[in-house]
């Protein structure tokens, strides 16, 4: 069984907080993670996935909860939110009775918005929430899983004995990150991901709204992957697949929820504001599901084709948002674009400081290549070291600090 790097950061919130909730997509390992912390810590446990205990959570949410005791961990709660007030009674009865209510339930969910929701309104500063992603590269390849950080030296160290070729790279792209694909390596990406997109629409997706034409809701799936690393233009979106403007909206805010895709918001400062794009760009969470619902199969399919480099630049924002909230540190994501085509795939600001990073297919790059970087000369944040991350096999100096940097140092 593949190590998860996010495992300590729930240890520690069963220590400091009473209720953790894990969020995060269909199959990420959430239950799997669960069921080790059963073991571990003496938890109990229940899944909603069962019908039978998600009709007695709906109906008596006290019985059920009386009838489950804790330490509990309950499973896709998203069936059953009635819970959150229930279990919001039961911590603040505790920390009364006895001064310490930590690590009293861990609850698990697939469907973010509405559980952000629930949330908010009933468990506000109990809670401590995680959200769990795809394994990392650094997960599947047994390596440290550190946050990333554009620093030569660190960087080097990192690359010394971890090298993945360029076939590789296109093999784990269409592979996908899904735990399930790496415990039975027998199973095909096709058989895995027939199912899963299945499944997601018949439980998830039909949870959230009333998709009339199931089919027209896959097609919609299947463009929106040929767009990943992309602007999010509604229009176009609505007019390939034939219906209104707010019904994508809709939709997209549906795959937002599930953690199947997300938005990475344009990067805005008053001194840039009036130049630059603001439509978000769109990012599919895992390259497998992407290529697999953009027929993208086989790697010289993928290698040749005008995708290449749009799922190679998933990947990479894919890898150090995981190497991020695997860590427990917030991602203060954002790119750039302008109206005179200037762009920076990815902006990370940390601790006041902004770093770009350009994401590549190729080996070889030069001044010409980050242009686009100095249109942010004039920031009022301090501009810390930035990097094309790239096929390269050794790190090596663009320009005074950039850097270009193997993928592997993610």
């Amino acid at each position: 069984m593949i190590k998860r790097t996010i495992k300590k950061q729930i240890e520690l919130s069963i220590k400091t907080k009473p209720i953790t909730l894990i969020t995060g997509a269909r199959q990420v390992g959430k239950s799997t993670l669960c069921y080790e912390i059963k073991k571990e810590y003496g938890y109990n446990y229940v899944s909603l996935d069962d019908r039978r205990e998600r009709i007695q959570a709906i109906s008596d949410p006290e019985l059920f909860l009386k009838m489950h005791n804790w330490p509990l961990i309950i499973d896709e709660v998203q069936y059953a939110p009635v819970l959150f007030d229930v279990v919001e009674s039961i911590v603040n009865k505790q920390k009364l009775e006895t001064g310490n209510n930590n690590g009293m339930f861990i609850l698990t969910g697939s469907q973010t918005y509405e559980l952000m929701k629930d949330v908010t309104e009933s468990m506000a500063g109990r809670v401590s929430i995680i959200r769990m992603s795809p394994l990392s590269s650094s997960e599947i390849y047994d390596k440290d899983e550190l946050i990333f950080e554009i620093d030569p030296i660190k960087n080097n160290k990192r690359i010394s004995n971890y090298h993945i070729g360029i076939d590789e790279l296109y093999k784990l792209i269409i592979r996908g990150m899904y735990p399930e694909l790496y415990d039975k390596p027998e199973l095909t990406s096709d058989s895995f991901y027939s199912s899963y997109v299945d499944t997601y629409i018949e439980r998830d997706v039909s949870q959230l709204i009333n998709v009339k034409d199931k089919m027209k809701f896959q097609n919609f799936m299947e463009i929106l992957a040929s767009l990943t690393g992309q602007e999010l233009v509604y229009d176009t979106i609505a007019k390939a697949v034939g219906v209104k403007v707010n019904t994508i909206q809709s939709w997209i805010s549906v795959l937002i929820a599930g953690e199947i895709v997300y938005l990475l918001q344009p990067y805005n400062e008053l001194s840039v504001t009036k130049r630059i794009v603001k439509r978000p760009k769109i990012y599919f969470n895992d390259t497998g599901l992407a290529c697999y619902l953009a027929r993208l199969n086989n790697v010289e399919v993928l290698k040749k084709s005008i995708f290449a480099g749009r799922f190679i630049e998933t990947y990479i924002v894919n890898e150090i948002k995981k190497s991020y909230r695997n860590n427990g540190l917030k991602e203060n994501f954002y790119y750039y674009r302008d109206n005179n085509q200037n762009e920076i795939d990815l902006i990370i600001l940390k601790n006041g400081t902004l770093h770009f990073v350009e994401c590549k297919s190729g080996v070889s790059f030069n001044k010409n290549d980050i242009k686009a970087f100095k249109q942010l000369n004039d920031t009022d944040y301090k501009i810390g070291l930035s990097c094309i991350i790239c096929n390269t096999d050794a790190i090596y100096t663009i320009d005074d600090n950039i850097y270009a940097i193997p993928i592997t140092a993610i």
